[in-house]
């Protein structure tokens, strides 16, 4: 053997030998004395490069003297934040059209794929997983290099297990400091791929020259010095910001890019300089040839600079060529770009009114003289809609969400002789109004806010018009006719469950599009609701709920419809609902349509397509919606045949382990122990607790990257407005909160001994504590549930008693608990404002009492840590910072992923006196009321975290069942949703 390679050593081909199974030592030993006569290969110097691959290699080698010719094109489309078709594609589960994405952006000539799942409708793991899978088996898309895009470094590591090649990471920053970047870092080179870094650190997002130039050097330090990183495949984001906002600070937003582009290169040898190239020109949406055409001027200063690759749309930056674009759109487009001018926003602004929208930036169409005059009469207009006819102010104003002349108007149109019945009123002007409303909310050229303040126009112009109507109804003899609708919906929050919010919005909404909303409120049994459906002849049935019981009470009403002969589709809506869950569990009960719906915006769409008046449409959408659900309980059954999980005892042998006795784990006594009651805690107090980002939400106003988030979401060109507009009659309720006293925050907080039993958690009596931890008299007990999903990692299987110390260690530990409200007193306010039909101030307040609710759970936390139990007195966080959780300890609520069952909540209100204390009630599905509550265990030690229990097996159940000395049909009714079998 050893004479046989003898060759390779004499042609200096090789720099080790060895052999394989079928060789012993003697054949090494042979290979070795023949090998050490000759010296090894000599390797060439690499040149450095940055090196990806898919199936074919991509070498990436600059051209210095014209980057824009080497740059590398990172196709956009296969990303669920930036592409609508792309989105639906992945939640509906149709892969091969998002298969299809991918290879028309390869086709196109991207050189790399971006792939992103971040959406919250989205398992973003095993979308990841199953869409990879899915390209790596296509060569033509698989020869390009992928890039793994998500703010969730689980979906970033899945992406690399399952990618081929070599791939680039997007991203990683040192936004939540120097550990968190150093550790994910390290993953990423144990994968051997390439990483985009954010200019992002703790002090936030670098927008200026200055600051990019120092996160991104500071960035490329650490991943040199201290992980090893190949300088060729670190890759800088210094953030393309959005300019042409109308904001002075913002002008200089490209400037300090193409700037800093120039000097990271020159700070940080052999780094990539990439960006999201379509941020720059948000602004100018809608207006194609303006945006394309920054996007092309954009890319060109850009690569002169250095940039490198950017996230671009493929097809339009091979059609775009900077040389080509109109000399006079470029013109107006550099002013803007470069920073050139002052008033270099209003006149790109005043030009691109000129254009045609849907024209291309290298020939230039523009509009008849007709079409500008009639654009730039808009003022004009908006200053004298008073002077109009009054029929066209009812229909202006309430477009606007001007109420303050609605009754007026309402009353001169009544008595003007153009309408001859109150009736006509509201068929013509009101409903010319709110039909354009409804128009402008699903083009998406208006938001939420405003739809509502449009309903208030609407509500308070027909409620004084009533009362005419009922008197000719009686004048003639009951014969006076009915509005005309689309359609009858009765809607309701299901038994058991007090949260309306999202109800209210969507009847609000429903309402606007010329639908008789018929809203029986919240906590309606099943008949109740049936039988309501059948004395207002119902078309549609839509129920809500936010607690996880709820989710079988809708269960129960899909069977009891299918018992009674109903035919009418059934919506279902709410925060814990899904389409997965409404597929799977809701949909096989009842052999009408049966349809999730996520928000108020997609429920207007589905309303009317299910009372559609060609036959044959409707039937086509409720066949689409069928088929679409059989495929995701496909799906789903499939996918718990692929889940593997461990055996209860296996899954408990490989619990968090900690050392009690490091000094780090030893657990501090509370300063306090036993409870305490606040009453009517001052407002003032919480209010910079508040996380306004939910509130947002609520309202469906979301920026666009990078105005994603509270405050900077008031930065964006398109909601931006909208958003400071909410937040401003946000500030001035909350002012009539606290100057008129009118919600009331109260909460009681407790601290007890306690000790780790298996998976269990015992409280002692605080007075007798000597004797509990002698095995004394157990005072109350809280019962947990493990994680039994099989992981790749070595990592715990956790339960929340791994966080207590076991009994019979010696060592002494303790556990709080909370409840809090903002909701009393809230009643009072709603009943106020819907008095006076306005639908904006009552949700307005109950989104405030949310937010005040968990503010409030907030500030008691901070002063648990610091006063109350103490273990962290000299605590100093932002509130940014306490929002971000960087505080130790958490507090897990009851029937939420870390203890998913909602029985717990039984426990903790006889051991604080919850109800009778603070006057918070649990509901029979266990839902607190006032809504507006929170409730949660405080854990205080290190070790603590929170996390997911995920699907659990039967014999999980049965065991919990026992422990608690309950039914395992009841269990399994309060763990539903966390069962990995049918029950």
């Amino acid at each position: 053997m050893a004479e046989e390679i003898r060759p390779f050593c004499e042609e200096g081909l090789v720099n080790a030998l060895g052999g394989c199974c079928g060789t012993s030592p003697e054949h090494i030993a042979a290979i070795k004395a023949m090998a050490s006569a000759y010296p090894p290969r000599q390797c060439h110097p690499v040149e450095p490069l940055m090196r990806l691959s898919g199936l074919e290699a991509k070498n990436y080698k600059p051209n210095l003297e014209n980057m824009r010719s080497t740059f590398l094109n990172i196709g956009e489309r296969c990303n669920v934040a930036g592409s609508s078709i792309y989105k639906k594609a992945i939640v509906e589960g149709n892969w091969d059209k998002a298969v299809q994405i991918a290879s028309s952006q390869v086709q196109s000539g991207a050189d790399v794929i971006d792939l992103n799942m971040d959406d919250g409708l989205i398992d973003g793991v095993a979308a990841m997983t199953r869409f990879v899978n899915l390209l790596v088996t296509d060569p033509e898309i698989s020869k390009v290099p992928f890039m793994i895009d998500s703010s969730k470094f689980a979906i970033v590591e899945t992406g690399l297990k399952c990618s081929q090649g070599k791939c680039i990471v997007n991203s990683i920053s040192l936004k939540e400091g120097v550990e968190p970047f150093l550790k994910q870092a390290r993953t990423i080179k144990r994968h051997g791929a390439a990483v985009v870094v954010m200019a992002f650190d703790e002090e936030g997002q670098a927008a200026t020259c200055a600051e990019k130039v120092r996160i991104c050097q500071r960035a490329y330090k650490l991943l040199v010095e201290e992980v090893g990183f190949n300088p060729q495949d670190i890759i800088f984001d210094p953030n393309v910001l959005t300019i042409g906002t109308g904001m002075a600070e913002h002008n200089n937003y490209a400037v300090d890019f193409i700037r800093a582009t120039r000097e990271i290169k020159r700070v940080c040898p052999g780094s990539k300089i990439s960006g999201g190239v379509s941020n720059i020109a948000f602004s100018f949406r809608g207006n194609e040839a303006v945006r394309r055409g920054f996007h092309s001027a954009f890319l060109h200063h850009a690569c002169k600079a250095g940039m490198d690759m950017g996230i671009v749309h493929t097809q339009q930056v091979k059609e775009d060529v900077y040389e080509k674009i109109d000399k006079e759109l470029l013109e107006f487009i550099e002013d803007v770009l470069l920073n050139r001018c002052d008033n270099a926003t209003e006149r790109m602004m005043e030009y691109a009114a000129t254009l045609e929208p849907k024209c291309h930036p290298t020939a230039v169409k523009k509009k008849g003289a007709a079409q500008v005059a009639g654009g730039g009469g808009e003022g004009k207009k908006e200053e004298s809609w008073r002077d109009m006819f009054v029929g066209k102010r009812l229909a202006y104003g309430l477009i606007k969400g001007i109420d303050e002349f609605a009754v007026q108007d309402a009353e001169e149109a009544r008595t003007c002789g153009k309408y001859q019945k109150p009736l006509e009123v509201i068929e013509g002007p009101l409903m010319d109004g709110m039909n354009v409303v409804g128009d402008l909310f699903g083009a998406g050229k208006m938001f939420l806010p405003q739809v509502i303040k449009s309903a208030r126009v609407m509500k308070k112009a027909v409620a004084h018009l009533i009362p005419y109507i009922e008197e000719e109804k009686v004048a003639s003899g009951g014969e006076e006719g009915a509005s005309s609708s689309a359609g009858t919906i009765l809607i309701a929050t299901v038994k058991g469950d007090v949260h309306d919010i999202g109800k209210n919005i969507v009847s609000v909404v429903l309402g606007c599009n010329n639908f008789k909303v018929v809203d029986i409120g919240v906590m309606v049994p099943c008949e109740t609701i049936l039988d309501k459906a059948i004395e207002h002849n119902a078309d549609i049935i839509g129920v809500s709920g936010l607690i996880t019981p709820s989710l079988d009470e809708m269960v129960t009403i899909a069977k009891r419809m299918e018992a009674r002969g109903f035919k009418v589709p059934l919506m279902i809506g709410g925060a814990t609902t899904s389409k997965m869950h409404t597929a799977v569990k809701v949909a096989p009960q009842y052999s009408g349509p049966v349809v999730h719906v996520l928000d108020a915006s997609r429920g207007v769409p589905v309303a009317q397509s299910f009372v559609d008046q060609n036959p044959v449409q409707r039937q086509e959408f409720i066949d689409e919606i069928k088929e679409q659900y059989a495929e995701l309980r496909e799906e789903f059954y499939s996918g718990l045949e692929d889940r593997k999980y461990l055996s209860l005892p296996e899954a408990q042998s490989k619990a968090l382990k900690v050392d009690w006795s490091d000094p780090v784990n030893k657990p501090v006594q509370p300063k306090m122990l036993g409870t305490k009651v606040l009453m009517d805690y001052p407002i003032e107090e919480v209010i910079d607790y508040i996380d306004w980002n939910p509130f947002f939400q609520v309202w469906q106003l979301r920026g666009r990257y990078p105005n994603r988030g509270y405050p900077k979401i008031f930065n964006d060109p398109q909601v931006g407005p909208e958003a400071k507009k909410l937040f401003d009659d946000a500030q001035v309720m909350l002012k009539d909160f606290m100057e008129r006293k009118l919600v009331r925050l109260n909460a009681v907080v407790g601290f007890f001994p306690a000790a780790s039993v298996g998976d269990d958690i015992e409280l002692y009596d605080p007075e007798s504590e000597e004797d509990a931890m002698r095995g004394g008299p157990v005072k109350a007990k809280f019962f947990g549930l493990r994680q039994q999903t099989e992981k790749d990692s070595s990592e715990p299987y956790y339960c929340v008693s791994d966080f207590i110390a076991p009994k019979g260690s010696g060592v002494k530990d303790y556990m709080g608990m909370f409840a809090c409200s903002a909701g009393h007193g809230l009643e009072k306010v709603i009943e106020h404002h819907k008095e006076r039909h306005d639908d904006f101030s009552y949700i307005m307040a109950e989104a405030l009492a949310d937010r005040l609710a968990e503010a409030f759970a907030e500030k008691l936390h901070e002063i648990t840590r610091r006063e109350w139990w103490g273990y962290a007195p000299d605590e100093k966080f932002t509130v940014d910072d306490l929002l971000k959780v960087k505080y130790q300890g958490i507090r897990p609520a009851p029937g939420y992923p870390s203890q998913p069952d909602h029985t717990e909540k039984t426990t903790m209100w006889e051991l604080l006196d919850i109800q009778g204390q603070t006057g918070i009630e649990l509901t029979e599905s266990l839902a607190m009321l006032p809504a507006a509550s929170v409730s949660g265990l405080y854990f205080g030690g290190r070790c603590s975290q929170y996390f997911a229990v995920g699907k659990i097996t039967h014999e999980q159940v049965a065991d919990y069942a026992m422990r608690k000395k309950m039914d395992i049909k009841e269990a399994e009714k309060w763990l539903s949703p966390m069962l990995c079998y049918e029950p």
